[in-house]
């Protein structure tokens, strides 16, 4: 069902809708129609046409409390009535299309051009040929080999262009196809929680159907539209749809529209679902993305012929959208072969990561050096011929020779072609892309799931983590401890009989009661292990402690179900505490409050004593149980949970908006601390960024002893050492100056000593995070990782250089904002992404070590040669294939090393650290010596030491020469043996050490060896090579393995000594990117815009743009009033003022946006 094309996928289901529309209630063109009003107008349609939301329900044969059947009949008549929960994906792009893309390479037309002029030059035979007084200008300027197999060069070098493509159109598709693997395995890992057959359930997000009663909760991403049946104090935040970033309060009588992809913010409730998949709100807008620009035109069309005022509405948007076409300019994104063509408004911009802007600067340098070589070499080489015919041997320029002097300079023109293909290292984007792609695979392994390709490589340069404390350094498995009830304070779980009846009662009704009830704990999976908790886990620990105290919460929330709770008052991270009120018999009220202890002990005026009767609790009191009680556990590294109740008299009734009077004058029943153990794996993960330069700080809610505690047992903070440990309070005093703004030399004074940071709210943690990503008091620029769980550390996530969400604890909310999500949610899979990182900044290192000596020695030997004696030593054909070898199986070798331990011994490069060092520039020039003294001593003497022919001033339609084939083959050897030195960047001496951990390293060594073989014996006159003799071949490894001799001799001299050597590929901190780019489609970017985290921003606003005008086309279809159109208007108006606070995207972007820029019709781009 995937293939099919979105409008046979919408005609299909309304063909199917009209035939059965009379099974249900409601037709889906109604349910859809409904769901894309809002608020009141919502409300008032639900009650003109149905009724109330109960009247629905029973319209779509499914109760609000147990839910569909689930039987598979019924659930398979609604898929084919209102359609699956599924949006079929864009078409990916063909081998075909990807070969195109990769042939628009600058360097590679240049070639081709050069080719077909050759190829037809070879076919032309002048007839001045005969006419000996033409030209006799010296050397092998055109042997009989080339005459005959002139043809062949051409040939070769098309042949050696269509390799480079296949290979680099292969790697983008292979690529592609990872993705789309990786994406399908975010997508079934996703599940929803559904009330079936009054059994709750949680099904992949699939297989949701219309009339599901969908249980949703905070850190929810809503799968489908749906209305609001029940449940309380539910927020949701709609801006990935709206662009509001206020956060819209739901409730049954004003606004119960729940719309797929916006986030649950707060509360809890039931839904029944009313459109899922491509009639979603959020389906909609993506089946106008991709069923590309023919759907929207015929939509216009139908638009247009029923009102003229499309138009006006239309062009309105455009204006809008005028600034937006500025921004959607494409960007060569980081993932290689992504970048669409520029006339499509490329919604996907990515940020270029520091590797690429380094590598862009360098490509470009090289680049113009190898056209300024190139260009010398055929000046002189031009100028050499015309002085040397016209001047010296005074010859006439005769109209019958035209033709042959044509031939000449052409092969000249082809001799610069070739030097300048040697220099331009096009291996470079094949290498990055190879050792991105083979990293983000082996990091599947090591449990990240990279999300973004080049967060995996920015992760090498991170000099900050800072991370959560529950789940990421703890175990996230909560167990009380320690309880403080009965004015008695226990240091391990109370014997059940000490505890007085009455205070036992009210401490389960209060636990059982005031928590969600999807919070269970189940008997273990397998005998003998731990009881399963699921839901929240501090809930858990408090459900276990009523079971440790011998006491079932099931009979308890049996008698009191959920819809019979009168209010509650959900957690968040402002009121740090939840309450729950529910009405007794006697028609009065009773609250249970639970909650962070120093926050609802505040709140207490009362205590149950040991004879569970309520006395007085004054603040002394209070400041006395802290010292003895809370404290004391909180230095244990506990977490401390206050639990309390509050009567309140049935008439006259509460004012429940009111929460400062009714969270007061609470009794307490009992202080409990919650022990969540520390991973056993993380103090060592820990030490070991510490090692590598990495400082690790805990961002955190709990209180700060708590929090200080843990550190400790972490290993964050060393007793003794010289460190800050703030409360959320503290630090935003000491930021802010008196009118309460942020200053960033504030935060410069703090961050570098803070290693935690307590009792924080989301704000705190998006602006640390911020404070230390725009410091410039360090040198080097910070790059900061966070870690994060929850919905809340979505904005910090988001800022972050890399952010990591949990797989198992996260919300959905934290996954989208991430960049890379821990599958096994734990530490130290943290340090195997920074090690994988910087094993990816090192292969290229290694790449670009090896690349550039071959660069350097082919460019100066074809240039001199060319120069000196007419013809280059190393021929066209010769110098692809040596190309070939280095640029993309080196790429391959080189870029697959395995990372080590060691990685993690130094320090972090940083943003402005150059990419090639001093010792790798020490490495480059010294090897280069070696080979340039050996291979013109080969050229100017090798005749003597060989006793064989000299191959310079070869006459005319001579035979390939050994002398040169030599030369070639020595040059060929070196650079093998070069490649086992490119291995070690750092000077390290031993170049063998886990050589053989690398198979794919091994075996491309040994076939190029192969290979060189059968082209030196049996190459003949297309490769300019004539057969060699058995101590040719010795002498020629001789030389090659002297490379490993001298890499040692190399590695002898100190690099502080060679205080000249330059370091090439820096990024200064002024220009992050490179001024002048090497294609003219890679646009320039600004700074501002690449503060703009990750394209998206832009894709939402592309988003909202596109919903107006659907809004708009819409309206005139159903031929409404005209305020339903302008209704979104004024929504889109204010969002362009308000990018900056757009929330995480929804889900479904997330398989478009990244799995290809999505390319838009142009009248919803509107770059008219």
């Amino acid at each position: 069902m995937g293939d099919m094309t979105n409008s046979d996928f919408y005609s299909k289901n309304q063909r199917n809708e009209s035939g059965h529309g009379g099974e249900f209630g409601c037709t889906m063109e109604e349910l859809r129609s409904l769901m894309e009003l809002r608020g009141t107008e919502a409300v008032v349609k639900i009650k003109e046409t149905y009724g109330d939301t109960e009247a629905i329900c029973r319209r779509l044969k499914t109760s609000p409390v147990e839910g569909l059947p689930g039987t598979a009949p019924d659930l398979e008549k609604r898929k084919q009535i209102f359609g699956q929960n599924f949006i079929p994906p864009k078409k990916p792009k063909t081998f075909l299309q990807l070969v195109w893309e990769a042939l628009q390479d600058v360097t590679l037309i240049i070639l081709e051009i050069a080719a077909i002029i050759s190829l037809g030059l070879s076919f032309y035979h002048p007839p001045g040929e005969s006419n000996e007084g033409c030209a006799t200008a010296q050397g092998g300027a055109e042997d009989e080999g080339e005459a005959e197999a002139g043809w062949i060069e051409g040939a070769a070098i098309l042949l050696s262009v269509i390799c480079v493509v296949l290979v680099t159109a292969f790697n983008d598709w292979s690529k592609e196809k990872q993705f789309r693997g990786l994406q399908s395995r975010i997508e079934q890992e996703q599940k929803f929680t559904v009330v079936r057959a009054s059994q709750v359930v949680q099904i992949p997000v699939a297989e949701i159907v219309v009339g599901d009663i969908a249980q949703i909760k905070y850190g929810d991403l809503l799968p489908a539209d749906g209305l609001f049946i029940q449940g309380n104090d539910l927020k949701i935040d709609e801006s990935s749809l709206t662009g509001e970033s206020d956060q819209v309060r739901k409730s049954v009588d004003k606004d119960p529209m729940l719309l797929s992809g916006t986030h649950v913010m707060e509360g809890s409730g039931r839904m029944v679902v009313t459109a899922v998949g491509v009639n979603s709100q959020t389906g909609i807008i993506f089946t106008l993305l991709g069923a590309g620009g023919e759907e929207e035109e015929k939509k216009d069309k139908k638009g247009k012929m029923q009102d003229g005022n499309v138009d006006a509405s239309q062009s309105k948007a455009k204006q809008q959208d005028g600034a937006a076409a500025m921004e959607m300019q494409p960007l060569k994104s980081a993932e290689g072969g992504d970048a669409d063509d520029k006339k499509k408004a490329n919604m996907h911009k990515k940020e270029k990561s520091v590797l690429q802007g380094k590598l862009t600067k360098l490509a470009v340098q090289i680049g113009k050096a190898g056209l300024v070589m190139s260009a010398v070499t055929v000046i002189i080489l031009v100028l050499y011929f015309t002085v040397d015919t016209f001047v010296v041997n005074k010859k006439p320029w005769l109209p019958e020779c035209t033709p042959v002097y044509v031939q000449y300079f052409v092969k000249f023109f082809i001799i610069g072609v070739t030097v300048l293909v040697v220099a331009v290292p096009e291996g470079l984007p094949l290498a990055v892309t190879i050792s991105l792609a083979y990293s983000v695979k082996k990091m599947m392994k090591d449990n990240n799931l990279v999300r973004h390709l080049d967060a995996c490589e920015t992760m090498g340069n991170a000099t900050a983590i800072c991370s959560d404390k529950t789940g990421t350094l703890t175990t996230n498995r909560m167990t009380v401890v320690q309880a403080y009830v009965g004015d008695v304070h226990h240091k391990e779980v109370p014997d059940p009989g000490s505890i007085h009846a009455k205070t036992m009662e009210l401490l389960v009704n209060a636990i059982a009661i005031n928590s969600a009830y999807t919070t269970k704990i189940l008997p273990p999976e397998k005998e003998g292990g731990l009881p399963r908790q699921v839901g929240n886990k501090t809930e858990c620990g408090l459900l276990g402690f009523v079971l440790d105290l011998k006491q079932d919460y099931d009979p308890v929330r049996a008698q009191m179900p959920e819809e019979k709770l009168y209010k509650v008052y959900t957690f968040n991270s402002v009121r740090k505490s939840m309450s729950t009120v529910i009405k007794l018999p006697d028609e009065s009220f009773r609250m249970y409050s639970k909650g962070a202890s120093e926050i609802v002990l505040k709140k207490c005026c009362k205590i149950l004593s040991g004879a569970g009767e309520p006395r007085v609790f004054r603040p002394r009191d209070r400041d006395e149980m802290v010292k003895k009680v809370i404290e004391p556990m909180a230095c244990d590294g506990l977490r401390t949970i206050c639990v309390a109740y509050r009567d309140f008299p049935g008439s006259p009734e509460p004012d429940w908006d009111n929460e400062n009077d009714i969270l007061n004058d609470l009794t307490c029943i009992c202080v409990v601390g919650i022990e969540d153990p520390v991973r056993p794996e993380v103090p060592e993960a820990i030490r070991k960024c510490q090692r590598a330069g990495i400082t690790v700080r805990m961002v955190t809610g709990d209180n700060i002893n708590t929090a200080r505690a843990i550190a400790i047992k972490c290993g964050i903070i060393h007793p003794g050492e010289d460190f800050l440990c703030l409360e959320g309070k503290e630090f935003n005093r000491r930021i802010r100056n008196e009118k309460g703004e942020i200053e960033q030399e504030r935060i410069d004074k703090i961050w570098p000593k803070l290693r935690v940071l307590a009792r924080s709210s989301p704000t705190d943690k998006h602006t640390l995070v911020k404070g230390i990503i725009d410091s410039t008091h360090t040198e080097q620029r910070q790059v900061v990782a966070v870690t994060g769980d929850g919905t809340n550390d979505g904005p910090a996530l988001k800022k972050a250089d890399v952010g990591f969400a949990m797989g198992i604890a996260g919300t959905d909310v934290a996954k989208e904002a991430s960049d890379i999500i821990l599958t096994d949610d734990n530490f130290s899979s943290i340090v195997k992404a920074v090690m994988w990182g910087r094993n990816v900044y090192d292969s290229i290192s290694k790449f670009l070590q090896f690349q550039l000596t071959v660069n350097v020695v082919a460019v100066i030997v074809a240039f001199t040669g060319a120069c000196i004696t007419q013809d280059s030593p190393l021929k066209a054909v010769q110098m692809l294939w040596v190309n070939l070898i280095m640029d993309t199986f080196a790429s391959l070798a080189l870029a697959t090393e395995p990372p080590t331990e060691t990685l993690l011994l130094r320090k972090p490069y940083g943003r402005n650290k150059p990419l090639i060092s001093r010792t790798m520039m020490k490495n480059i020039l010294g090897h280069a010596v070696y080979q340039l003294t050996l291979i013109f001593t080969l050229l100017f003497v090798g005749e003597k030491m060989f006793q064989i022919d000299s191959g310079r001033n070869a006459p005319l339609h001579s035979p390939p020469s050994e002398h040169y084939t030599i030369i070639f083959n020595t040059f060929v050897m070196m650079q093998l043996f070069n490649e086992i030195n490119a291995r070690k960047i750092h000077g390290e001496r031993n170049v063998f050490d886990g050589i053989f951990r690398n198979p794919i390293f091994c075996t491309i060594v040994l076939g190029t060896f192969a290979i060189q073989i059968v082209i030196v014996q049996f190459g003949g006159k297309p490769f300019s090579c004539s057969p060699l003799q058995l101590d040719q071949w010795m002498w020629c490894i001789f030389i090659g393995l002297g490379e490993l001799v001298w890499g040692q001799v190399i590695a002898t001299i100190p690099t502080s000594r060679l205080k000249f050597l330059k370091e090439a590929g820096r990024l200064t901190q002024k220009e992050e990117i490179p001024e002048e780019e090497l294609n003219e489609d890679v646009e320039e970017i600004d700074h501002a815009e690449r503060e703009l985290r990750r394209g998206q921003i832009l894709w939402f606003r592309g988003l909202n743009r596109i919903q107006t005008q659907i809004e708009v086309v819409n309206t005139f279809k159903s031929g409404a009033s005209f305020q339903g159109a302008l209704r979104r208007q004024s929504s889109v108006t204010s969002q362009s003022q308000d990018v900056a606070n757009l929330s995480s995207p929804s889900r479904v972007s997330l398989s478009n946006a990244l799995s290809s820029p999505t390319s838009l019709p142009p009248a919803a781009a509107g770059q008219g």
